[in-house]
């Protein structure tokens, strides 16, 4: 019940967001509109009836056809509008379809199309796709009847956009995105790693009836506001030309990611709200059932993120679905439950993410300092990039930071599921009795770990002799100090500042006259992949604008990349093997800058990373 209700208020939040905008035409015009009755007026009703002979009554008159009417000698601006066909139930039907696909979509779409290889936005392009055909159908008859011939063999084949409305909202679903949230953030977590419960399930579906309900009322009130209105009453021709105008006008935007445009310059008034819903203990013990919290990691919620002492937070959750190992005795497991005794740390890190490069440092001189007395860290690399999925790939990572104790292979984020975790990196510190000590999540607080890790040790056993404790250099910057990290691929390209469309696929690119803060742009022929970009010709480049000391590029490939920074400082760097970081420049003074990066063909850009 608590999951239903924080579900229900999640969505019904949603939908009154300014995200919901760029939907509310369609929804209005084919949800709403199109299935008001046109009615009849009370003189002209009159005036048949009397023209046939008074005797028989409107309702005689109207079924007494044309012929009927011009016998009579009926004037024909007299006679009454036909009632069209039409459904009563459309709008509840095309909210229906929206919620089905929203929540298939939601829950499975990730995980379906991971295993069938297929690219992750492919249900959005299909959703959009359809969109446009149902759209030009309702603008021109003609091609809604060629949509139509594919399904002659159906009893019932006539797709008619005035009919139920299910399928315009099976497309609307597929491409609708609402603004995420806490709610709406389990859910997404959930259908993606694949832990789909009885309450993710229960969460979803009522998060998406929550959003449903804003939706049904504008439908509703759409078709109310064209049974009264005169002038919708009598173009109903017309309602069908601008409900498939606007779904093209929609499909459009999207393809643009317009919506997404909008969002940024209107004020989330609902961000708030959310926050008072779920800002508690008991939502988030609700929404982690919702995802994952289960009976091994339900406690994990006792140990406070970088606590200062040591706390008690339940029995270690075990490390389960792991591909492969690394650094152990012919890649062999290690179960947890063989440590008992001896004091763990468990490292969750991603090879490529800039914030674990500069905490490895730190796990790896405790590893160094503290191996003999009893300290085994435990790496757990959980992917962010398909690419950080390969066990040569993170192979290499680890040799490159000087990792010699046992990694982990999370592909599938089994593991990162279990413990509930949710930033890279994190360390959790267990016991020799098996119980979580101690959680730190991102980067910095190093002093305090260690700390923790000393006392651990002694309590486990007390004659043991420890070193003097680590000196490793902690360069974590301060929060807000740098340019956040930037995505080249197509799913992720949230800062992107070129005035061309960013879109997967071959496209030419130009430098837009003036660039924001903090955003990218680029110039040339490139094409963009989900999770990288590649020159297609020699000349294209990436314009940087950033604030940070340091920036740091994902890249792949063979062949070079020119680093121009402030129109100054030049330096060419060889790009060679798999994906990995390289510095692109270093000591950086404070304020913006601008980074020119010149990319060869062959060359594959993933992210730039900040410090």
């Amino acid at each position: 019940m608590e999951l239903i209700i924080i579900g229900l208020l999640g969505g019904l939040i949603t939908g009154i967001s300014p995200c919901i905008l760029p939907v509310l035409p369609v929804i209005f015009l084919t949800g709403g509109a199109q299935s008001a009755r046109t009615r009849t007026a009370a003189p002209a009703r009159e005036k048949v009836a009397a023209g046939i002979g008074g005797q028989v009554g409107a309702g005689a008159a109207i079924r007494a056809g044309s012929a009927g009417v011009i016998k009579a000698g009926v004037d024909a601006d007299a006679m009454p509008v036909a009632q069209p066909e039409v459904s009563r139930w459309r709008p509840y039907f095309v909210i229906a379809g929206l919620v089905t696909s929203f929540t298939l979509v939601t829950l499975v779409g990730s995980v379906l199309l991971s295993a069938l290889n297929l690219p992750q936005d492919i249900i959005r392009w299909v959703g959009t796709i359809v969109l446009v055909l149902i759209g030009i159908g309702l603008i021109v008859p003609k091609f809604e009847f060629i949509l139509e011939k594919p399904f002659a063999f159906l009893p019932k084949r006539n797709v008619d956009a005035k009919r139920s409305g299910f399928g315009v909202g099976l497309a609307l679903g597929a491409v609708f995105v609402p603004c995420a949230g806490p709610v709406l953030a389990a859910i997404i977590v959930a259908g993606s790693t694949g832990q789909i419960g009885i309450g993710t399930v229960i969460l979803t579906l009522s998060f998406a009836i929550g959003v449903a309900v804003p939706l049904l009322f504008f439908a509703l009130a759409g078709r109310g506001l064209a049974e009264r209105v005169k002038a919708f009453r009598k173009r109903e021709r017309g309602l069908r030309v601008a409900a498939g105008v606007a779904m093209i006008a929609l499909a459009v935007g999207l393809a643009f990611n317009v919506p997404q445009k909008l969002q940024t310059l209107l004020p989330d008034y609902t961000a708030g709200v959310q926050t008072q819903l779920t800002d508690n203990e008991s939502a988030r013990d609700a929404l982690a059932l919702g995802g994952l919290i289960n009976d091994e990691n339900k406690d994990l919620d006792l140990c406070t993120d970088g606590a200062p002492e040591l706390e008690s937070c339940g029995t270690a959750p075990s490390i389960k679905g792991i591909d492969s190992w690394l650094n152990t005795p012919g890649g062999a497991e290690i179960d947890l439950a063989d440590l008992k005794g001896e004091v763990v740390l468990v490292d969750f890190w991603a090879y490529s993410c800039i914030n674990c490069q500069r905490s490895i440092p730190h796990v790896v001189g405790w590893d160094d300092a503290y191996r003999d007395a009893g300290l085994n860290v435990i790496g757990v690399h959980s992917p962010e990039y398909a690419f950080e999925k390969d066990a040569g790939n993170v192979a290499a990572g680890a040799k490159d930071f000087g990792i010699t104790y046992p990694v982990a292979l999370d592909n599938n984020l089994s593991t990162w599921t279990n413990y509930r975790n949710r930033y890279w990196p994190a360390h959790y510190l267990i016991d020799a009795e098996g119980t979580v000590r101690h959680i730190a999540f991102g980067e910095g607080n190093y002093a305090t770990t260690e700390k923790l890790i000393r006392e651990l040790l002694e309590d486990a056993d007390p004659d043991v002799e420890l070193p003097k404790a680590t000196e490793t250099v902690d360069d974590t910057p301060d929060l807000g100090s740098t340019t956040q990290e930037t995505f080249l691929g197509s799913s992720k390209d949230l800062n992107y500042a070129g005035t061309d469309r960013y879109a997967p696929g071959e496209g030419s690119y130009s430098f837009p006259d003036s660039q924001g803060d903090d955003t990218f742009a680029l110039d040339g022929d490139w094409d963009i992949q989900t999770q990288y970009a590649t020159p297609t010709a020699d000349g294209a480049s990436v314009r940087l604008n950033f604030h940070a000391t340091v920036v740091e590029m994902v890249l792949a490939g063979t062949g070079q990349v020119t680093v121009t920074l402030d129109d100054g400082t030049e330096t060419v760097i060889d790009v060679d093997g798999t994906p990995r970081s390289y510095a692109l420049v270093n000591d950086v003074g404070d304020g913006q800058h601008v980074l020119d990066v010149q990319v060869s063909q062959g060359v594959e850009a993933y992210s730039f990373t900040f410090g």
